[in-house]
């Protein structure tokens, strides 16, 4: 395969990360107005935006994958193939982080007086940080490789 398809699809696989970084900022919109409407919870409409988010994530994580077997497959680049497994377990724990903080954060805003509540959700949030300072990593590393010649 030419250069240029192996270009276009590194790049694609960068769309599709900030995809990702997109539906993220959703999910975190649409918990931020569920949590709103508290006490009295608007369950249905929350229940709906986590399975359009299942799905948007879903569709990133199939193509991911995809390219990820081009890459390995068609362009014998195992290293890059690689980093996107390592980046795939990352972000499947970020999204069950994210789940358990939007637990968290509901808990502690029905609870506002158990200090417990409060707690888990700072010790989530720094899980996210050190899982989000991980994806940083790798896909630093995988930028590294995928411009070294091959």
């Amino acid at each position: 395969m030419a250069p240029t398809d192996f270009k276009n699809l590194v790049r694609r696989f960068y769309v599709l990360q900030a995809e990702r970084v997109e539906a993220y900022k959703l999910f975190e919109e649409g918990h931020e107005a569920y949590l709103r409407t508290g006490p009295h919870y608007d369950f249905e409409h929350y229940k709906q935006l986590v399975h359009e988010i299942t799905k948007a994530f879903c569709s990133i994580s199939k193509e991911v994958l995809q390219i990820k077997e081009q890459l390995h497959q068609d362009f014998d680049r195992p290293d890059l193939s690689e980093h996107i497994d390592k980046l795939q377990i990352k972000e499947k724990e970020k999204l069950e982080l994210t789940a358990k903080l939007q637990l968290a954060k509901q808990n502690a805003q029905d609870h506002p007086e158990d200090e417990d509540f409060q707690e888990k959700v700072r010790e989530i949030k720094q899980d996210i940080i050190k899982n989000t300072a991980t994806l940083s990593e790798i896909l630093q590393d995988f930028k590294y490789d995928s411009e070294e010649p091959e």
